[in-house]
């Protein structure tokens, strides 16, 4: 799905209850990502070695740095419309490692780079539980990314042994995420590299009987189908989910729901895939932009996850 606005993990753990509880992800590996500082409405990151100055409406709050924005090598606005300030300055292209995932990255004219580095603690708990559950079930885990932008998730999943489908609405994401296998040599692994409208893709699935045993989801606020066809969040999540449902194996492993839609918290995300998947433990969250331990973390989004059963 092509994405009308950037999209932009402190966890809580629900065990079906109101009560919500702490919960650690897995430490991350190997970075070319770091959050310098934000304040004043921006963020100031690297990504590898150029640093970005971006808007960052939670930042509300002072810089806590603000010797290091003179070190931007480049800025993105949207005072005025969208402009990027030293544009000139960044290369075409450009490669990073963040958590062991090798990644190319572009400037565009959104300010969007191809990466939203709050998901990469995700990507982490996606390879691990992938490995965890192959290894429990003595099977290989079947994993679906929908509304899968550069593919990241995919290739964390893929790395860990699964076999993925990426689905995107736009060919130039798919794409871009097709070069990003390459760059991690996982060009010849089982992958299904899908351009379709998210609902018309998934109710196909069904009649075909194709099941899931992982499956994640990043829909947009607005956006439209590589056919046009319209989705907004509010009318069509919930009928994306009951999609989502019909594709789900007999075994399943877990769904995962991110967004970045404002007024979609982690409790409305966690109570879409209580009422939709019943049963199970579900946990929820904010998605983070994290640095060093003395900068402060930034709320980019937030997340909730089904698991079956009663799991941890």
């Amino acid at each position: 799905m092509e994405r009308a606005s950037e999209r932009t993990p402190s966890l809580y753990l629900p065990r079906l209850t109101p009560s919500l509880l702490c919960l650690n992800l897995p430490a991350m590996s190997s970075n070319d990502y770091e959050l310098l500082d934000s304040g004043n409405g921006c963020k100031l990151e690297r990504f590898g070695k150029i640093i970005l100055e971006r808007p960052c409406s939670q930042a509300v709050w002072a810089p806590q740095k603000p010797h290091l924005w003179k070190t931007a090598t480049a800025s993105f606005s949207r005072t005025g419309g969208l402009n990027w300030k030293g544009r000139e300055a960044l290369p075409a292209s450009w490669t990073v490692s963040v958590s062991g995932i090798r990644m190319k990255l572009s400037s565009t004219d959104f300010g969007h780079l191809g990466i939203f580095p709050e998901t990469r603690a995700l990507w982490d708990w996606i390879a691990e539980t992938v490995r965890q559950a192959a290894g429990e079930k003595k099977r290989q885990i079947q994993f679906l990314n929908l509304f899968a932008y550069s593919g990241g998730a995919t290739l964390a999943a893929a790395k860990a042994g699964a076999a993925c489908c990426h689905l995107d609405a736009s060919k130039g994401m798919v794409e871009w995420a097709r070069e990003n296998a390459s760059l991690n040599n996982l060009q010849d692994a089982p992958v299904r590299w899908i351009v379709d409208d998210v609902n018309k893709f998934l109710a196909r699935e069904a009649r075909r009987e194709r099941r899931y045993d992982a499956i994640l989801l990043d829909p947009p606020s607005f956006g439209h189908g590589h056919r046009g066809e319209l989705y907004k969040i509010e009318k069509d999540l919930l009928i994306t989910l009951e999609n989502v449902r019909s594709v789900l194996s007999p075994d399943p492993v877990f769904v995962l729901l991110t967004s970045h839609t404002p007024g979609f918290s982690p409790i409305v995300l966690r109570n879409l895939l209580m009422q939709v998947l019943g049963p199970g433990t579900v946990s929820c969250g904010e998605m983070l932009l994290t640095g060093a331990r003395d900068v402060f973390e930034v709320p980019s989004g937030n997340w909730a996850r089904w698991l079956p059963g009663n799991c941890g």
